[in-house]
């Protein structure tokens, strides 16, 4: 995979928890001393003088995995700091000088803060090391020796200037007690600066004399085809290895003039299952990557699971809570057919067990010059979809969207879960991020036997145009990354 582009400003956020009291053992709090929740905090303020102006609009970037020593306190390991959620019974827990907690961004960055939130800080000092790191070897040290500001409740915000390092990709606490005792209790930890997600230049990096595993890492991808070699009377399914070696359909899947990864899907091909409806050109993530002993399906590591799944579920799946981010252009939509099913394509999906927790469309109608962006959401405990507009609306009379997206505009979009929180932010240059969030906290995806997989490409969403009609999107960048997940 690789990720080009100008540098976006960013907001790094962790949340982290933890406990203080002397007395405290593995399972047992000091029941004189339990943490409380603390309010709600308040964002730092982004840089006065950041080291780049496109640094001035920060911007969520996740963080894929939270790591430690294995040695916290029972049930307050280190997912538990990446969770999202403040309540002080979920949060990371560790005792002693020197423990440490190591988190990888999902994608190198520019750090020009960091900002830390101690639990109780009004009443105890924090004394803690930080430093940051490009390859988890070489670490450079911001803060030796540090101790927490005893002030406000608000952030500590720590300022990166001579100490400011490019593609920044770890960042490590070490904490060494407080003033009370050896706990160590941090509830969130943000940081400010820029990545480089966003192609917002043409793709130099890109070749377009490679097939698209040239430019792309899809060795945990499989691909989906409205093609028949095998005559079985499905689509073919090209497997992780031979996609990532250089596999190629000249029709259907292929690498454009610009280096981009083309997916093209017409009206009328093969499908997947007799199940399926409607025809389509899509990778199916793969976390087992090539290992064909583990299983396609079911709660096991080539399939991932949200942190709010039985911890069972946690440690038997292949990772937990997802991002999936991409970068890419729509170049055609189908013109034909009934009015309901014209100009629609999902372009990235989680697919569940049988159901879909999202899928993510882009919409054009005819006479318009803009495509909408919206979501569908599918709970298990209900008939009908929920619906969630983004940019424009879903309807089959809308009119242009004043703030749509072009065919053959570049944009990007990052479909993220932590427990049962979904969010969807959609990012284009010069514009606005438009992020909307989903609480499918009564969706039962949580339950011990949902497992979770990615899909990217192009599922056209018309099945009565004419023959000749398609859909057609190329693909600029691709990544997904999971808590526990190390491809």
């Amino acid at each position: 995979m690789k990720l080009i582009g100008k540098p976006l400003g960013l907001v790094l956020l962790l949340s982290l928890a933890g406990c203080g009291g002397s007395s405290e053992t593995a399972g047992v709090a000091d029941p004189g001393n339990e943490p409380s929740t603390p309010e709600e905090p308040t964002t730092p303020e982004p840089p006065t003088d950041p080291i780049d102006p496109s640094c001035l609009s920060p911007k969520v970037l996740s963080i894929s995995q939270a790591s430690d020593d294995g040695n916290h306190k029972v049930g307050y390991g280190p997912e538990n700091s990446i969770d999202g959620n403040y309540d002080s019974e979920s949060r990371w827990s560790s005792e002693g000088i020197g423990k440490q907690i190591t988190y990888s961004l999902s994608s190198p960055s520019i750090v020009t803060s960091i900002n830390l939130y101690w639990l109780n800080n009004t009443s105890r000092f924090a004394y803690y090391d930080l430093a940051i790191s490009t390859d988890n070897l070489q670490w450079q040290d911001v803060v030796t020796g540090g101790m927490s500001d005893k002030a406000t409740g608000n952030a500590e915000v720590i300022t990166l200037t001579d100490e400011l390092i490019e593609n920044v990709q770890y960042l490590r606490l070490t904490g060494n007690g407080n003033s009370e005792s050896n706990w160590n209790s941090v509830i969130e930890v943000t940081a400010e600066g820029c990545n480089d997600e966003v192609i917002t230049e043409p793709v130099e990096d890109l070749n377009p004399s490679l097939p698209p595993s040239g430019n792309f890492d899809l060795q945990d991808w499989y691909l989906s085809i409205p093609t028949d070699t095998d005559n079985s009377g499905t689509a073919d399914s090209i497997k992780e290895s031979e996609l990532n070696n250089g596999y190629e359909n000249s029709e259907y899947f292929y690498t454009g003039a610009d280096g981009g990864m083309v997916f093209k899907t017409p009206i009328y091909g093969y499908k997947t299952s007799a199940n399926t409806t409607y025809v389509r050109t899509e990778l199916r993530e793969m976390l087992r990557r090539g290992d064909t002993s583990i299983s396609t399906q079911g709660v096991n590591k080539n399939n991932w699971v949200f942190s709010s799944a039985p911890s069972s579920a946690q440690n038997n799946a292949g990772g937990v809570n997802g991002e999936l981010f991409a970068t890419l252009a729509v170049n055609h939509v189908t013109t034909t057919g009934e009015d309901y099913q014209i100009g629609r394509v999902i372009i990235g999906q989680i697919h569940a067990n049988d159901d879909e927790p999202i899928r993510l469309y882009y919409r054009k109608l005819p006479n318009n010059d803009k495509g909408a962006i919206y979501f569908a959401h599918e709970s298990r405990n209900q008939s009908d979809d929920d619906w969630v507009e983004m940019i424009g609306s879903r309807s089959n009379t809308a009119s242009n969207p004043s703030d749509g997206i072009a065919l053959d505009e570049k944009f990007s979009y990052r479909i993220k879960v932590v427990a049962n929180t979904l969010s969807v932010t959609i990012i284009r240059e010069g514009k606005a991020d438009v992020s909307a969030s989903y609480d499918m906290s009564d969706s039962a995806y949580d339950d011990p036997d949902q497992y979770m997989y990615f899909k990217a490409g192009v599922y056209n969403q018309n099945k009565s145009g004419d023959v000749d009609d398609y859909v057609q999107a190329t693909f600029y960048a691709l990544s997904n990354t999971h808590q526990g997940y190390n491809p």
